[in-house]
């Protein structure tokens, strides 16, 4: 049921604002727990969703009319969600998105890009020319493109903000992903060049690394490497999504304003 605001309550931190999140599709990812999050906060909505990549998993895909009910009742009210399915290893996936998202609303604040391609990886050895494509045109390239879309239809109005989100591979190695990790490095490397350019315009790119997140691969704790990744937090388990969503969400806010240009880590004390 949508919730129906008092009427002497002060207007929510996101109200009027329109965010894009990528890779929304399953209840238990970080895309969900930050677009949750933002609608929470009175935001319109516009995600993408590609759940035939979330087939390939171990972990499998949602039902998604069941996904985007469930965050349409999260939406505050009067505020409204439209979703596109697009794959965004097609090289005019990103534009389509931001359009999609201008035809619905005239005007985007936020870009939140949380979709990424896993699986098909390996170490050094194992690496091809197909793998390292293709994990750069859907995790480097496809952010980058559409960060450009956004950027181009943003008007100068306060509030525009862009969340990259990058890896563990700052922290301490990676060395069976290397075709995810080098993509994800690529955007963590870039962050403060397109920061500059993009603040010049109004609009305030920061990236987040969310460390070890349990979206489902983590819940087999019977595995004894999946029991040492929860053993390595402090508190004895792995973050949830809403983890990372909480940052995600701040820095989307008016509060966030002053943080500009950084790659920051929400890892809860993960120990290497």
């Amino acid at each position: 049921m949508t919730p129906v605001p008092d009427a002497a309550s002060p207007p929510l931190p996101l109200s009027g604002r329109v965010a894009v999140v990528t890779g929304v599709s399953r209840r238990r990812g970080i895309g969900f727990a930050v677009a949750a999050r933002l609608a929470s906060m009175g935001a319109d909505l516009v995600v993408q969703h590609f759940a035939p990549h979330d087939a390939t998993q171990p972990w499998g895909s949602d039902d998604l009319p069941e996904v985007l009910t469930e965050l349409r009742e999260r939406l505050a009210a009067g505020a409204r969600l439209v979703d596109v399915s697009l794959d965004l290893e097609d090289a005019d996936a990103p534009a389509a998105l931001v359009d999609a998202g201008v035809r619905a609303f005239g005007h985007l604040d936020v870009l939140v890009c949380n979709h990424a391609r896993s699986g098909g990886d390996g170490r050094l050895a194992d690496v091809t020319a197909e793998m390292l494509d293709a994990h750069w045109r859907v995790n480097t390239r496809a952010t980058l493109l559409a960060t450009r879309a956004f950027a181009a239809q943003h008007d100068g109005r306060p509030g525009g903000r862009v969340v990259w989100m990058t890896s563990g591979q700052l922290l301490g190695p990676m060395s069976g992903q290397i075709a995810y990790a080098t993509s994800k490095a690529a955007l963590a490397g870039i962050t403060a060049s397109v920061a500059a350019d993009l603040a010049e315009r109004g609009i305030l790119l920061n990236t987040v690394n969310p460390g070890p997140v349990n979206t489902g691969y983590l819940d087999d704790t019977s595995d004894p490497g999946i029991a040492g990744v929860h053993a390595a937090f402090p508190g004895g388990s792995a973050g949830e999504p809403d983890d990372p969503a909480r940052l995600i969400a701040w820095l989307a806010s008016d509060d966030g304003r002053w943080v500009v240009g950084q790659t920051l880590s929400t890892e809860g004390g993960f120990r290497r």
